[in-house]
């Protein structure tokens, strides 16, 4: 019980905190005990789903973070907090309407608060240029763990060692992800499949971006070896859990409108959400359940290339959370029991 108030003290503090403000806040703007429990329910239900949907992120920002020192490490914990809380959960949303309707900061705030089913519709109209940008880099994650010529552990042997010998062929997940869009490009109207191609085009060329300067990075920080010099940066790292973080929020701060169309109220509940996921992956980390797991990593990079295909998918279907999360919960749940029958295996033998 200590080990895990370790893990996660700070995350229930903060769930108390959250949980203080939305009692506050709906007996603000309600003034009945019933609409303050009604309000606080909705705050626990989408606190839920974000974890829910979000383990297969915890198990691949360890992935990352395992080879990050604890400096870096405790940053990512604490300065990537304002970036997911803040950031993602209230400013994002916000510029979307902003951009959207052409209104400045103090509009947008004043409409979320006083129009919100105007603020969810513009929010929401913006649909289809996330799906394509949120997608194409989520999607990009997942294949690259994929086309590996060096990967030596497979868990789905057929398809990942087949995905494997196509890392030789140069760019080859940039030109299936391409197909990919263009695919689904074709089946949208004229306005919106520009709009989603210009989308993934950026959410690929986010990629490539984070990948050269943590390529750039790890080259600085080999060179200072071979000189002798200690290196503890973990710069390239950070930058790519971030916006790695980014992604997977997207479709969670859509969804969440299905709820509720609160500004803060969906702030409250995903911000919890997210905070949970943080102490996830430090868990992961200083307990090494990847090495314990060996397929366990597979099994979440799947679940990340599904979401990646559901995200573009979605800009012409809607897709209902609850499956996303299922699919995920499913992969993850098996590459773990494949994990745990190959180390009996391997005790046995």
């Amino acid at each position: 019980m200590q080990t895990l108030f370790r893990f996660y003290g700070f995350s229930l503090i903060f769930t108390l905190a959250c949980l203080g403000l939305g009692v506050w806040y709906g007996w603000e703007s309600t003034g009945t005990l019933s609409g303050t429990a009604a309000m606080l329910w909705i705050i626990v239900v989408l606190s839920v789903l974000e974890i829910s949907l979000s383990f297969d992120n915890a198990v691949v920002n360890a992935s990352v973070l395992k080879d990050m020192d604890e400096v870096w490490q405790r940053r990512f914990l604490t300065w990537g907090i304002a970036f997911a809380v803040f950031g993602m959960r209230i400013v994002f949303p916000l510029a979307i309407v902003a951009i959207a309707a052409g209104l400045g900061p103090i509009e947008t705030v004043n409409l979320s608060l006083n129009d919100p089913q105007e603020y969810e519709r513009l929010v929401s109209s913006a649909h289809v240029g996330i799906a394509g940008f949120g997608g194409a880099f989520l999607a990009m994650v997942g294949l690259k763990f994929f086309f590996d010529a060096d990967k030596e552990v497979h868990w789905i042997g057929s398809v990942e060692r087949f995905l494997a010998r196509f890392a030789s062929l140069p760019a080859a997940e940039i030109a299936l992800l391409l197909l990919a869009m263009w695919g689904i490009s074709t089946m949208l109207p004229d306005e919106e499949a520009l709009t989603f191609l210009v989308s993934g085009l950026l959410g690929l060329v986010t990629f490539i971006a984070v990948e050269g300067v943590s390529t750039l990075l790890e080259m600085k920080e080999e060179a200072a070896r071979l000189q002798g010099a200690v290196v503890r940066s973990g710069l390239g790292g950070f930058l790519y859990l971030n916006i790695l973080d980014a992604s997977f929020s997207f479709d969670g701060v859509i969804g969440a409108f299905a709820l509720s169309n609160n500004m803060i109220v969906i702030a409250l509940g995903l911000s919890i959400g997210a905070m949970f996921v943080r102490s996830m992956t430090i868990h992961l980390v200083k307990q090494g359940t990847l090495a314990n797991y060996r397929f366990l990593e597979h099994g979440a990079f799947w679940a990340i290339i599904v979401l990646g295909a559901i995200m573009l998918l979605s800009a012409k279907w809607h897709i209902p959370e609850t499956i996303t999360g299922l699919i995920g919960a499913i992969l993850i749940g098996l590459s773990l029991w494949w994990s745990i029958r190959h180390n009996r295996k391997e005790i046995a033998d």
